[in-house]
């Protein structure tokens, strides 16, 4: 049954990713889509969404869902933004730092998981509720620049961090960004965890049954608080990476990013049911996404489209996931 699903899965990933590049193919906007750069563009465009998109993976494939992340990614774009830019903090310090604050909103959101046992909805709807307010206490309600506020009222001018300028660039001839490394680096982690380790085997046993997965022995507790400590971690990372794209750390940053995460895990053939699902299929999914957007960017539809779009394409993934589990 698990090979069935897997197999069907990953063809309906790929059918998806074939059809939107045939798209982009015929609505090639005078030729822009065929050059390298914009491929190089659609992957460093989709790499923030992919980060997101590995902690979601986690989370779903146990059960639940996690509509924090993109508040999340906006608190530690400001948080880290602050301890760079404005506090002028060693990146030894302000990232670390950064990534335990997104841990730490997983781990809040886990824990509202498990004891209360708060819907994933709920709970995470709360914590997505609650760390945009603290991103827009912590910024101020302004956006943390490279103008640093003095006492007096007037503004100083600093330079761009270091750490961001390496984050935002790119390798191999420019023809590789940094983010998307790091992207790289994240999946990579991620389907290392869910194929080799204990604990990412009990997901998918706790995302199936948990009240088997309980009876067998397995901590089902500990097992959902990790994904969801994952998953703020991979916010993290996300949230610094968009800070360091837009050298700034923008409050208002990450809006819609949530749905955007779930949609490619969605289309990647994960169930929202829980106990299936895959990174290398999340992949496909992102690439999907990123490849949709970048044609539609290319073709100058409006965001308020896209937007639409993409409401529809989770609601027919989720259908034939539907009907293939009939």
């Amino acid at each position: 049954m698990k090979d069935a699903f897997r197999h069907g899965a990953a063809a309906r990933a790929l059918a998806a990713l074939v059809i939107v590049l045939l798209l982009g193919a015929i609505f090639n906007a005078d030729g822009a889509f065929f050059k390298l750069g914009t491929h190089r563009d659609a992957l460093r465009q989709a790499s923030v969404y992919g980060i997101l998109a590995c902690g979601m993976t986690l989370v779903i494939i146990s059960g639940g869902i996690d509509l924090a992340v993109g508040s999340v990614l906006a608190l530690v774009a400001v948080f880290v933004s602050k301890m760079t830019i404005w506090w002028a903090w060693s990146p030894w310090i302000s990232i670390p730092t950064a990534l335990a604050a997104g841990a730490a909103c997983g781990l809040a959101s886990g824990l509202l998981v498990v004891y209360p046992r708060l819907q994933p909805f709920i709970a995470t709807l709360a914590m997505m509720v609650f760390a945009r307010g603290m991103a827009k206490t912590l910024s101020g309600g302004v956006k943390v620049a490279t103008a640093v506020p003095q006492p007096d009222g007037s503004f100083e001018f600093v330079d761009v961090p270091s750490v961001f300028r390496g984050i935002d660039s790119r390798v191999l001839g420019d023809n590789l960004s940094v983010v998307t490394i790091i992207l790289a680096a994240c999946v990579a982690v991620s389907w290392w965890a869910l194929a080799n380790t204990v604990w990412g085997r009990n997901l998918y046993a706790v995302g199936g049954n948990e009240q088997a997965a309980y009876v067998s022995g397995i901590s089902v507790v500990r097992t959902k608080l990790m994904a969801y400590i994952a998953s703020g971690f991979f916010a993290a990372v996300a949230g610094i990476c968009q800070a360091a794209q837009e050298q700034q750390g923008d409050p208002e940053a990450g809006v819609g990013y949530e749905l955007t995460a779930i949609a490619i895990v969605v289309i990647g053939g994960t169930s929202l049911m829980g106990g299936q699902g895959s990174l290398a299929l999340t992949v496909f999914g992102m690439l999907t996404i990123g490849y949709l957007e970048k044609m539609l960017s290319l073709n100058a539809v409006p965001e308020a489209m896209r937007l639409m779009l993409t409401g529809a394409i989770i609601v027919i993934a989720v259908m034939m996931q539907r009907r293939r589990q009939l």
